[in-house]
């Protein structure tokens, strides 16, 4: 049986008076998710590398995806088990997104089509996007939502434990 992987992510979040809470979500770069919309987005995550420690690797993989260096104090959400089996655990932390900021995201490497010995680099996501609940719930992947469902409940009932 293969072990399944784990992945740090942190879901950036603010306030809005007028708008209610809204989130930072980003979709996947490279040509395998090109039309794929609805379903697809995620949080900013990756995997720790050797003895990093998980939120620490959220942190690292949070700045490389947006170009934007996380700060906290960071609320814990737990995880989550996606479909492929990879286990996310998650914080999130509130602050501003630039709407419309260019990202400046790492670049991955992988033979497009697949058997052609054809390689191509592609940023690792092509977009990032600060939407409210009801578009998240509609974009994000569905196992990931519960994520966003911990925060929101927390904030509502103002059970906040920062790390």
């Amino acid at each position: 049986m293969r072990k399944s992987k784990k992945s740090g992510g942190l879901i950036l979040y603010r306030k809005d008076p007028k708008q209610g809470l809204k989130f930072l979500i980003a979709h996947p770069g490279g040509p395998y998710y090109r039309n794929r919309d609805d379903g697809w987005w995620s949080i900013p995550k990756g995997e720790p590398e050797s003895g990093e420690d998980m939120l620490d690797a959220a942190k690292r993989e949070f700045k490389e995806e947006t170009g934007t260096e996380a700060k906290g104090p960071f609320i814990k959400l737990g995880s989550i088990t996606q479909k492929n089996g990879k286990v996310v655990h998650a914080w999130a932390f509130e602050g501003k997104w630039e709407e419309g900021k260019k990202l400046k995201c790492n670049e991955i490497t992988l033979e497009y089509p697949r058997g052609s010995g054809k390689f191509w680099t592609f940023p690792e996501i092509d977009m990032a996007i600060f939407c409210g609940l009801k578009m998240v719930k509609r974009k994000l992947r569905s196992e990931q939502f519960p994520l966003i469902e911990r925060l929101v409940s927390l904030i509502n009932d103002d059970r906040i434990h920062r790390s």
